[in-house]
């Protein structure tokens, strides 16, 4: 039951429209300008080398926060999830098939961003396994957050807050603007930020060749229990 429910999930995510701009088009585009115009200041070295990290940091957020908060939200207010509540399949298997669902796309996502960041000269480094628990642990912090904004506000409040949060974290967590270009009492703020440390973590390891980024995992693993946690405590089905 679960299998079944997490591939109508992903089927369901790969024929929204909305949904496919903002997970896929989205961040393919911004990789592509921004490695190929010289509008922002990234350091020394290639451009594509500091913002493949933090678009695949990006990706992250697009599907496992945005998307879900958004798909989530307003198949709460139509009534959705409350019959799939009284379904067979239990609510903890709802939200087992909504992560397999989110986890699909993210490979889809990392695979095709992967191919064009190498197309344009990219070079990474690094430890495989750092990159894998990256992402993981990213995935659960930003499902997290996703599922206690769905599950707690308005479709619509969900829908213009998820939006906005994306567009300020696009800005402020080290995406595509490096974080040592904000004020230093600035910087110590936006490192606790959940795409800060997966964006920063992914580009210490894949552009610096870093070992396991303990710092960044930590933050992600506070992130994601405190994030499940009020997700699971708060989430109202109807």
């Amino acid at each position: 039951m679960i299998a079944a429910q997490a591939a109508l999930e992903t089927k369901m995510l790969l024929r929204n429209g909305e949904q496919l701009l903002l997970t896929v088009v989205v961040p393919t585009l911004l990789l592509v300008l921004f490695s190929s115009v010289d509008i922002v200041d990234t350091g020394r070295g290639r451009a594509v080398d500091f913002l493949a990290p933090g678009i695949l940091a990006l990706a992250v957020m697009s599907t496992a926060f945005t998307g879900q908060a958004i798909a989530t939200g307003f198949e709460r207010r139509y009534g959705v999830l409350k019959r799939l509540a009284s379904s067979p399949l239990p609510r903890w298997g709802l939200m087992t098939a909504k992560t397999a669902s989110v986890l699909v796309t993210e490979i889809l996502q990392v695979v095709l961003l992967t191919v064009i960041a190498f197309s344009l000269g990219w070079s990474p480094h690094g430890n495989p396994l750092a990159v894998l628990l990256l992402l993981v642990l990213g995935t659960a912090a930003f499902s997290g957050l996703g599922l206690l904004m769905a599950g707690t506000l308005k479709a619509e409040a969900t829908l213009a807050a998820a939006n906005l949060v994306f567009l300020l974290l696009l800005v402020g967590g080290g995406v595509i603007v490096p974080l040592d270009k904000f004020p230093a009492g600035a910087q110590h703020v936006l490192q606790l930020l959940p795409i800060s440390a997966l964006s920063g973590g992914l580009r210490a390891v894949l552009q610096h060749g870093a070992g396991m980024p303990w710092d960044d995992l930590g933050i992600l693993a506070v992130w994601a229990v405190v994030g499940l946690a009020a997700a699971g405590k708060f989430f109202r089905w109807e």
